[in-house]
């Protein structure tokens, strides 16, 4: 099974996160950030990837720090899941509508990290975390779990629908990335013969 588990500990915060490529979507998240919670469980539900995510601070409660540590373990947790890559599909995309919002995400597992991100949010604050964090925790996604994406918030109004379809789309893009395929279950999908 493509199981992980990842501890990480600074001067700043302790992160532990558990994570089953191959599961049913179950989450359980407590960062202290309520909107992050609900973009993690998003992110699981629909990637059916299972994600456990225990964030806690050290010294002093900082959300720019438990974001980024968040996203950098989980990323990491994803990537050392995956293992060699093979058998996967290595590709994924999605578009997701919601009320007034469309978004986009596409998802390479290629093992180069890269994120291009094109979106805007009205309003300084979503919930309890920072609207400018969104674009720092894909990118810490990105590089820890060495996956290419490019997110974009297509059109909307409502900021919380902007993020949330934006995690929705990148949850079933790495679904479809990740996903087995047993037609090429010993084969690596490069021409090169490695993903990194």
């Amino acid at each position: 099974m493509r199981i992980a588990s990842i501890k990480r500990e600074t001067n700043e915060t302790k992160i532990e996160v558990y994570v089953n490529i191959d599961g049913t979507g179950e989450a359980s998240v407590d960062t202290g950030i309520s909107f992050l919670n609900h973009l993690v469980e998003t992110l699981s539900l629909y990637s059916l990837i299972d994600i456990k995510v225990k964030s806690t601070y050290v010294d002093r409660f900082d959300e720019h720090h438990i974001a980024e540590d968040t996203a950098i373990t989980l990323g990491r947790a994803i990537d050392q899941a995956l293992g060699d890559r093979k058998g996967i599909g290595r590709f994924g995309f999605s578009f997701i509508p919601m009320d007034d919002t469309l978004a986009f995400a596409a998802v390479d597992l290629g093992g180069r990290p890269y994120l291009k991100f094109k979106g805007e949010f009205l309003s300084d604050r979503i919930g309890d975390l920072s609207s400018h964090l969104i674009r720092h925790i894909l990118e810490s996604l990105a590089y820890n779990g060495r996956m290419n994406i490019h997110a974009r918030i297509i059109y909307g109004l409502d900021d919380h629908h902007k993020a949330e379809a934006l995690f929705k789309a990148l949850g079933k893009a790495l679904r479809y990335a990740a996903e087995s395929d047993k037609r090429v279950v010993d084969k690596i999908m490069s021409r090169k013969g490695v993903l990194r």
